[in-house]
């Protein structure tokens, strides 16, 4: 990312900050691996910066990843989760200010954030490969800091299934460009408000990076059938 010009750096450890062009599956691929967060002090235009250079690119099909923790009780850590909606709690929108045309109307519309073929793909893809897949509601915080007990029970009270600090804005970017867009999210921990232990940050990068070989093999063969 540092060497292309008026592109926003990624300053977690965990994130490589690189985009990578590559064929697969008679495919081409633009891979941005890394993204920049609020919590960072960025806006919300440079967290969508990317996704906007992708659509330059001609990419018409997003597929976004992520780690998140479980507030649904059912779910277990280690587990990977089509995400079927989203909330954005994070106070802002990518949206914000003048609108530009060339990149979609003033206000879009939101009923289907997450594709329907790219849902039934991913899950059809999971059920070949036996992979546990749930499905589910994912809200994005700002972050950096961590969600105490109360902040939870809240949180699912929304109707939230997953929690994290990334996506919901490049999601709604994704959208207003009229991309088609799949999310896949790594459950790395769980919050039980009643029984609320501590988790670090290393623990949780810990965790997606032993789910990343599975995530991988679902993202390939999600991407043998893709049209």
């Amino acid at each position: 990312y540092a060497e292309i010009p008026g592109f926003p750096c990624t300053q977690s450890l965990s994130h490589k900050g690189k985009l990578v062009v590559a064929e697969n599956a008679d495919k081409s691929i633009v891979l941005l691996s890394g993204r920049v967060h609020l919590f960072e002090g960025k806006s919300a235009s440079e967290v969508c910066h990317g996704v906007r250079v992708l659509h330059s690119l001609g990419v018409q099909t997003l597929i976004v990843t992520n780690a998140s923790g479980a507030l649904n009780p059912e779910y277990t850590p280690g587990t990977l989760l089509c995400v079927e909606d989203q909330i954005n709690y994070t106070g802002v929108s990518p949206l914000t200010g003048s609108n530009n045309p060339d990149w979609g109307v003033r206000f879009p519309e939101m009923a289907s954030p997450f594709d329907q073929e790219l849902k039934k793909l991913c899950t059809l893809a999971a059920k070949k490969l036996n992979i546990p897949l749930e499905h589910g509601v994912y809200i994005g915080v700002h972050g950096p800091e961590l969600e105490t007990p109360a902040e939870t029970r809240m949180y699912r009270l929304l109707g939230a299934d997953v929690i994290g600090m990334s996506s919901v804005l490049e999601v709604i970017c994704a959208r207003h460009l009229k991309m088609r867009v799949l999310e896949i999210s790594c459950i790395t921990n769980k919050n039980d408000p009643n029984q609320m232990q501590a988790v670090t940050i290393e623990e949780v990068i810990a965790a997606s990076t032993k789910m990343s070989q599975v995530l991988c093999s679902l993202l390939l063969e999600i991407l043998a059938t893709l049209r």
